[in-house]
């Protein structure tokens, strides 16, 4: 079985992509052949500073291999240095009809949101088609929000091989419906672009800043609060125990516990959950060498897989 994912370089990683995306991406390489891309193209409908982009490209490598992505099990790489799927991306975009890219909910969000409407925006779905589809992926993890995009691929690939012999992989959506909906700190979902996220590599006084931040509500240390609907108690429970849950629930309920006494052992969790990948991530940046090294060797992987794919479909179309 082999497995895609992907990630945008758009902003520095939080806690949020951390449980939505990062560590269901790493068990992932325990179950089948995983390859994982840093998406620096599809980044480019939402950044148009250079500097900023090679940044967070350089970034999303160090985090994931920080957070455990072995590259000796899973294709790490950049989206850019696998060109064969742009020319995919064409390949399909000749055959896909403009209602299909029109009935996306992701463009019509981003546009509400103020994001300009380009055809890159618009024809995004074609290119996470290519990405899907040059290294015939089986099962492509995501959330339900992303669903949609893979049965644009799937349509894609369908009426590709229907036009013209079978040359693609049909995917499946392996949807996490398993992964809970990460609050930020104003108990809104965690987003980059909320301006609410705690950040996986946020340290010091800055976290402790922001972790006391959590919005709560207003009863005072000796009322008894509910666990359930604490945002501070929903965090914690990403990191704790069954039986530390069940002893932060009791405290709260029993009354004479502060949130402030709340924020500070769910930062204390965070800390010893982050502070290994921490470390980690400030030895790789200093051997900058072996990530790219790594990317390169992803790519490589990748290329060879895209690179047959390509052939197939251009022959299929009569390019060769």
């Amino acid at each position: 079985m082999r497995i895609l994912s992907g990630i945008q370089p758009s902003g520095k990683l939080h806690i949020g992509n951390y449980f939505g995306m990062m560590k269901p991406a790493i068990e992932l390489q325990e179950q089948g052949d995983a390859y994982l891309f840093i998406a620096n193209y599809h980044a480019m409908t939402t950044v148009n500073d250079a500097a900023a982009l090679r940044q967070m490209t350089t970034d999303v490598a160090l985090d994931f291999l920080a957070c455990g992505i072995d590259p000796n099990r899973t294709a790490f790489y950049r989206q850019s240095d696998v060109p064969e799927v742009h020319e995919l991306s064409w390949l399909l975009s000749v055959i896909c009809p403009m209602g299909l890219l029109e009935r996306c909910h992701s463009y019509k969000d981003k546009t509400a949101k103020g994001i300009a409407a380009t055809h890159g925006l618009f024809a995004y779905p074609v290119l996470m088609a290519a990405d899907i589809l040059a290294v015939n992926s089986n099962v492509v993890p995501v959330g339900r929000d992303q669903k949609q995009h893979v049965e644009v691929t799937r349509d894609l690939a369908i009426k590709f091989n229907n036009a013209f012999g079978e040359v693609f992989t049909i995917p499946e959506p392996s949807i996490r419906d398993n992964v809970a909906v990460v609050p930020g700190v104003d108990g809104q979902k965690m987003s980059k672009s909320y301006d609410n996220a705690i950040e996986i590599f946020m340290e010091g006084k800055p976290l402790k800043k922001r972790v006391m931040s959590v919005k709560t509500d207003s009863k005072e240390l000796k009322d008894p609060k509910d666990p359930e609907s604490c945002n501070v108690f929903a965090l914690y429970k990403l990191f704790a125990t069954e039986a530390e849950l069940a002893d932060l629930a009791e405290r709260y309920r029993a009354g004479g516990m502060g949130y402030g006494h709340a924020k500070l052992e769910l930062l204390d969790k965070i800390n010893a959950h982050f502070g290994p990948i921490r470390e980690k991530r400030r030895e790789l940046e200093a051997d900058m060498d072996y990530v790219e090294d790594v990317l390169c060797q992803g790519a490589r992987k990748a290329r060879s897989l895209a690179r047959e794919t390509l052939n197939k479909a251009r022959q299929a179309v009569g390019l060769e």
